[in-house]
């Protein structure tokens, strides 16, 4: 048990991570250091993105990053992450609730379109049109027709952006099925958190081989050379946290790239491109 005293009689670090490391036992000594050192990279990160995003305005670039996944995954935490130190002039944060009736009567696509990027903007999407692709069919919320047309328009549709000079990014944060389990569990128990958790999310694990079958479809016809899916494989939310960041930060050669003096280079093990013969965590 760490006292008064042990505080007051160091004067330097070493010292002191010294006496914690000697009235700690491994295991919480170590859980201690893994979340300094986090804190320390993610400032260094968000460093980065800072001047991501002066570079981004400067050459009136449009930045969007697509962040998907199962529930709980871990998308509204990086996101939060990302645009902790960003100007909001410059970035928003796209959340889509469910279409209204006219909006089901428009073109699937418009209400996306409404909300990419401005030049020189960054927009983040907590979830995006990829909802007709997995979430959609499982749930029941459209029709086999619907879904069939959706995939045959979204990398025709990409396409047109990527030739348009939209750069898109996209996510997907691969959890297990455990891991899932483990942080509903939480939400539930947390007051603050227990509003993310919905009879939608109790369905997911019920549903959770139906849900693969769509993800794999999914990457199998949306995958292509200029709009590749990112896969990033951690059941560890800080680690998913840093290295999509990391993979941001390595696909722009912005002003200052690299002055924060940490890796920008994401985890390879940890941050794939999607491919048929590797399995995610989540299958």
């Amino acid at each position: 048990m760490l006292t008064q005293q042990d505080f007051e009689k160091h004067t330097n670090r070493e010292e002191f991570l010294q006496t914690l490391k000697e009235k700690l036992d491994g295991g919480r000594y170590d859980d201690i250091m893994y979340a300094v050192n986090y804190e320390k990279e993610l400032i260094k990160l968000q460093a980065e993105l800072v001047d991501l995003q002066q570079w981004v305005a400067k050459h009136k670039k449009r930045v969007c990053i697509i962040f998907e996944g199962r529930d709980a995954a871990g998308k509204g935490g990086a996101i939060r992450r990302f645009a902790e130190h960003l100007n909001p002039r410059s970035m928003r944060v796209v959340a889509l609730t469910k279409p209204t009736d006219v909006e089901k009567g428009q073109w699937y696509f418009r209400r996306y379109i409404k909300a990419l990027p401005n030049p020189g903007e960054i927009v983040l999407f907590d979830r995006s049109w990829y909802n007709r692709a997995v979430v959609e069919p499982v749930m029941g919320f459209c029709n086999d027709e619907e879904y069939n047309k959706f995939m045959v328009q979204v990398p025709e549709f990409e396409h047109m952006l990527y030739e348009d000079g939209v750069e898109i990014i996209k996510f997907w944060f691969s959890i297990s099925k455990e891991e899932q389990v483990k942080r509903f569990d939480a939400r539930l128990k947390n007051p603050l958190k227990r509003w993310k958790f919905s009879e939608v999310d109790k369905e997911g694990q019920r549903l959770w081989d139906k849900y693969t079958f769509y993800k794999e479809q999914m990457f199998s016809k949306t995958h292509t050379t200029f709009s590749p899916w990112i896969i990033v494989k951690t059941n560890e939310k800080r680690e998913a946290r840093l290295e999509s960041i990391r993979y941001v930060l390595s696909r722009f050669n912005y002003e200052g790239k690299g002055k924060s003096n940490t890796t920008i280079l994401p985890d390879p093990n940890v941050v794939q491109r999607y491919h048929r013969m590797v399995k995610q965590i989540d299958n």
